[in-house]
């Protein structure tokens, strides 16, 4: 099949990441994924939610939204509390992002990182995850730096895409003209060390078969690669080579 931006069916669409997008903030990250942009930010506070208080550790956790005007027509902004989609997207970056550092080691404080959707067109979880892991390196490197914490924690990089199958061809990074087209649509954590953080697939019309499964996760594997190294490409560019050693694969 041809795509709408003429991309091959496995390549990932333009990812670009500015560093320092929000200087307010003690990380930040402008991700885009070809058209869908979020602006990921990390702030960090003293103290954890009650209910782990007292174990010498911290706490990563995440929110998300979509600006009004970041699709097509305006969504009404979610006054009344997160909607149950947005809860459940920002539950996955948050236990994505909780996946790739050791909490012991930043004590008791905690870091939000929040992921505000500028424009988007399909893969907007994906591209927090993405995004929020480079926001939360930086925010590390801020507790490193201000004397908060002696060494940097270990962190293991991390980042997401998705992949979905149309008439039987697998893609790559479905924009949302694909993913609404979508047989089975599947989002894929991955870390550097080609470990599952985490999946999510399902098949919208007929059931896939495992073959077909196992060939969207390599295909999705292979997509995370490239990714990792767009981040790490960033990262470099402000982070001391200490900094980068420790988020390497051990």
């Amino acid at each position: 099949m041809v795509r709408r931006d003429g991309r091959a069916p496995d390549q990932l669409r333009p990812i670009t990441i500015e560093i320092g997008a929000a200087p307010y903030a003690e990380g930040s990250a402008l991700i885009a994924y070809g058209n869908t942009r979020v602006l990921c930010t990390a702030t960090i506070e003293d103290g954890v939610p009650a209910w782990m208080r007292g174990q010498q550790g911290g706490w990563v956790t995440a929110e998300y939204a979509m600006l009004p005007r970041a699709t097509l027509q305006r969504s009404r902004r979610e006054r009344n509390g997160p909607s149950g989609r947005t809860q459940e997207i920002q539950r996955l970056i948050g236990r994505a992002l909780r996946a790739a550092i050791d909490l012991h080691a930043i004590g008791e404080r905690t870091i939000t990182i929040d992921c505000d959707v500028l424009q988007a067109d399909g893969g907007t979880r994906t591209a927090s995850i993405s995004g929020g892991y480079v926001a939360l390196a930086l925010a590390v490197d801020h507790l490193v730096r201000s004397g908060a914490v002696e060494t940097y924690p270990t962190l293991t990089p991390l980042a997401a895409v998705s992949v979905g199958m149309i008439q039987d061809t697998l893609l790559l990074d479905l924009c949302y003209e694909e993913d609404s087209q979508a047989d089975l649509d599947c989002n894929v954590v991955m870390n550097i060390n080609s470990a599952f953080v985490e999946v999510q697939a399902t098949a919208e019309r007929t059931p896939v078969s495992r073959a077909q499964l196992d060939a969207l996760l390599d295909l999705a594997a292979r997509g995370i690669q490239q990714i990792l190294a767009t981040q790490a490409a960033a990262l470099a560019t402000v982070l001391p080579n200490n900094a980068m050693s420790s988020s390497a694969s051990p």
